[in-house]
């Protein structure tokens, strides 16, 4: 699914920023998709926190295997010593099993996040041990499409803003709010742009 937004966002974006808008042409049909159900994104964002895509992958694929469904009730029933021999860690594994009690319990109840601003989903989602901001940030763009929201500690964000604002010198936080201003509301996009500058794969 592409966010309906997108062709809106785009055109907001060139006009108000000739650096979005080269990125936007150098790419004229790329777009945000969204995959996955809540629980199997916010799983996946789990396991694969720290570690490289390729061993994420692996893990990703025994867990399935493993688990038969992507669901709270298949994940909540496997014992920790199944998820470690997945190749999971066991502090990976607690997380998993904490995301699958939120979800058994409705403590997290995904059809309620359409009429939730984005900082009260964000602010449900870091109750869950092992998301911290930056998963729930990711979540919201990716997953819930999401318009206007700024990861400014994202390191690749960060990344991208300093060779195309900054002369690849670092860049603050707050002159990064500052730059952002123009893009909104549509700051998702223009972050997803930034990403894609450096690196398609991670935006897929």
């Amino acid at each position: 699914m592409t966010p309906r937004y997108w062709t809106q966002a785009v055109a907001h974006l060139s006009d108000a920023d000739p650096v979005l808008a080269a990125l936007i042409e150098a790419a004229p049909n790329a777009r945000l998709h969204r995959r996955n159900d809540a629980f199997t994104a916010l799983a996946r964002a789990i396991v694969g926190q720290q570690i490289s895509v390729p061993a994420a992958a692996t893990i990703w694929n025994r867990l399935l295997a493993t688990a038969g469904a992507m669901t709270p009730s298949a994940i909540g029933a496997m014992p920790t010593e199944a998820l470690r021999g997945c190749g999971l860690s066991q502090q990976k594994s607690a997380y998993l099993l904490d995301l699958a009690t939120h979800f058994d319990t409705g403590t997290i109840d995904p059809t309620r996040w359409h009429r939730r601003e984005d900082e009260e989903v964000i602010a449900q989602l870091v109750q869950v041990k092992g998301i911290g901001r930056w998963t729930a940030e990711m979540f919201l763009i990716f997953h819930l499409l999401r318009p206007d929201v700024l990861p400014v500690a994202d390191i690749g964000l960060q990344r991208a803003a300093s060779r195309h604002y900054n002369n690849d010198r670092p860049i603050s936080e707050a002159k990064l709010r500052r730059i952002a201003r123009v893009w909104a509301p549509w700051r998702s996009v223009a972050t997803w742009y930034l990403w894609r500058s450096l690196d398609v794969t991670p935006v897929k």
